[in-house]
């Protein structure tokens, strides 16, 4: 596995690799590789003949008050995991490289960054959207792999290449579980052995609400209130939203439950924001 840092290099590679033939898979990262991460570079490994991960902790996804600082690093180990995982480079630009000085354009995607983590988190779509453009066109892949736990990301990546007719087609991953249903994510490493067992919360409110609407229950009020209580009965647990609306859009559903819905949560645990979500059928 070859480490490249400089964006000329990286292009120069994906031109000859491309030139000779070859299908390019990308799967981009903010690194501390969990074995979510480890599933999309052995899916990109199935799908393609070369596997480029990018390395990147993108500060333009960050708010002030976030965690860009303290989110977790560990470049070796990384690095250690990818190349077991089959993957031919890794990319790992500086933020200097990424946005040198004088650095002013940004994409935005307007309807489907608004609301869910849009709503509590405004400017990280696009930042998203920004540093993943410019991944695409560095890396050039033919294929880009993506989790489905950040589903509206998925979403906003999928009408970013549609809107701009980019040539790459995006792949979605589902979600990598731990064994009790924790969705995998670097920032799961803040948690506090009892914040870990309250996080729990997100996956069996999911379940509790798939529960419900299997039996028949309609009423998005209803099955936003029994997940709301569900999860208050956790100790440490503060809920940011529960959002039960259309899976291809993201818009409201309004009061009935009539086809397949997405319901997405984000939850404090301690200090730590999590998110996890379900397509749920009648």
């Amino acid at each position: 596995m070859d480490i490249i840092r400089s964006i000329p290099e990286m292009a120069e590679i994906s031109r000859s690799l491309r030139h000779n033939g070859n299908v390019i898979a990308l799967v981009p990262t903010m690194g501390y590789f969990h074995k979510g991460h480890l599933c999309l570079m052995d899916k990109a490994r199935k799908i393609s003949d070369k596997v480029i991960v990018s390395l990147f902790v993108n500060p333009t996804q960050f708010g002030p008050k976030e965690d860009l600082d303290k989110y977790p690093r560990d470049e070796k180990r990384d690095c250690a995991l990818a190349e077991k995982h089959g993957v031919d480079y890794i990319f790992i630009p500086s933020a200097e490289e990424m946005y040198p000085n004088g650095f002013q354009t940004f994409i935005e995607v307007k309807n489907v960054s608004l609301g869910l983590c849009g709503a509590s988190r405004p400017g990280h779509f696009r930042g998203v959207a920004t540093v993943v453009a410019k991944l695409l066109n560095i890396t050039m892949p033919h294929k880009a792999i993506f989790g489905q736990k950040d589903y509206q990301q998925l979403l906003v990546i999928r009408r970013m290449v549609n809107d701009l007719n980019m040539n790459v087609e995006v792949v979605a991953h589902p979600i990598v579980r731990e064994p009790d249903g924790l969705a995998m994510s670097s920032r799961n490493t803040y948690l506090s052995p009892e914040e870990r067992d309250s996080a729990i919360s997100l996956y069996s409110a999911l379940k509790l609400a798939e529960h419900v609407i299997k039996s028949g229950e309609n009423s998005t009020d209803v099955v936003a209130d029994e997940i709301r209580k569900h999860i208050e009965t956790f100790p440490y647990t503060k809920i940011d939203y529960v959002f039960i609306g259309d899976p291809e859009d993201l818009q409201p559903i309004g009061k009935t439950i009539k086809g397949p819905v997405l319901i997405a949560l984000a939850v404090y645990v301690g200090t730590t924001r999590l998110i996890d979500n379900a397509v749920v059928t009648p």
